[in-house]
């Protein structure tokens, strides 16, 4: 069952009326989107997602509240393509949670299955091509920087010596391939295949290019009064997020000191609110531990 994370603080913090424009940039299995349709009996909803299944089971909660919504079967990459104006715009970048239980799928570490880890089934890229193909200068690459995985050097090694024996089919193979190229208490800490299994996941999705261009697109397609609810998963998508904030609600430094701000020279967006998880939604749902609410509303 897949528990939408700060739920009520992102609805709240969009600042809908009932005849809001709202684009839900990560449709899922529909958990924000129902929200935001039942706020918006006069507006009209455009929810966007690349997996067919969460498509089919999301609209099937869809229709019980209203027909005033539109899905994008699309990546939210072309966010521009598709809207024109909103009054709010939401996305979630976390992995829903059937995505992570459908074992198939191959984003878990628990569980055997092909190694997979798109999102797009379309994608031509897997995790499968990653591992396997990928050079080791690669790998530690991409442990490195999307990970943060400070054993990068010997697992990316571990895995290539691996492959050439034959090809890492499986999620558990995988695993156990990470266990046996870190420290034993290491092993203790966390689970040791989490930031490789993310770095992975990343790398196949483009994740980090794909948000940065849409939050970009975003900021341009949000009305004046209108609101950007961001909700992050992880220090790199959180990081990306904060700066591209920063950079269109600072006011330019060289007119910093004046006493008095041309009314041009106002930055055209604020910041609202940067929100973690309640303990009590922390203990309700261990996957929200690590979510960050950031919100920046349009002034002029």
């Amino acid at each position: 069952m897949h528990i939408s994370v700060l739920l009520n603080e992102s609805i709240e913090y969009l600042n809908l009326k009932p005849n809001s424009v709202v684009v839900d940039c990560t449709l899922g299995y529909g958990g924000h989107s129902s929200e935001i349709l039942k706020r918006i009996p006069d507006g009209f909803l455009y929810a966007f997602d690349q997996d067919q299944r969460a498509i089919e089971e999301a609209r099937k909660k869809l229709d019980t509240i209203g027909k005033n919504y539109k899905i994008i079967n699309d990546n939210f990459v072309n966010l521009n393509k598709h809207i024109e104006k909103a009054d709010g715009i939401l996305f979630d970048l976390g992995v829903s949670s059937p995505q992570l239980d459908e074992a198939e799928r191959g984003f878990s570490f628990h569980k055997d299955a092909n190694l997979d880890m798109r999102m797009n089934e379309n994608n031509p890229l897997s995790a499968f091509n990653v591992v396997n193909e990928y050079p080791l200068n690669d790998l530690i690459r991409i442990f490195r920087e999307y990970g943060e995985e400070k054993f990068a050097v010997s697992i990316a090694k571990g895995i290539v010596k691996a492959r050439e024996e034959k090809n890492i089919e499986t999620t558990l193979e995988l695993t156990e391939i990470i266990k046996a190229n870190v420290p034993m208490k290491y092993r203790r800490e966390k689970h040791p295949a989490r930031k490789v299994f993310q770095a992975i996941r990343i790398e196949v999705n483009n994740e980090l290019e794909v948000f940065e261009i849409a939050l970009k697109d975003a900021l341009s397609k949000i009305n004046i009064g209108g609101r950007i609810c961001v909700i992050t998963f992880h220090s790199l998508e959180d990081k990306l997020c904060k700066k591209i904030f920063k950079e269109v609600s600072t006011v330019p430094k060289e007119f910093k000191d004046l006493p008095i701000l041309p009314e041009e020279y106002e930055p055209k967006y604020k910041i609202i609110a940067n929100i973690a998880p309640t303990d009590e939604e922390i203990e309700n749902n261990a996957r929200s531990r690590s979510a960050r609410l950031r919100v920046i509303e349009r002034r002029r």
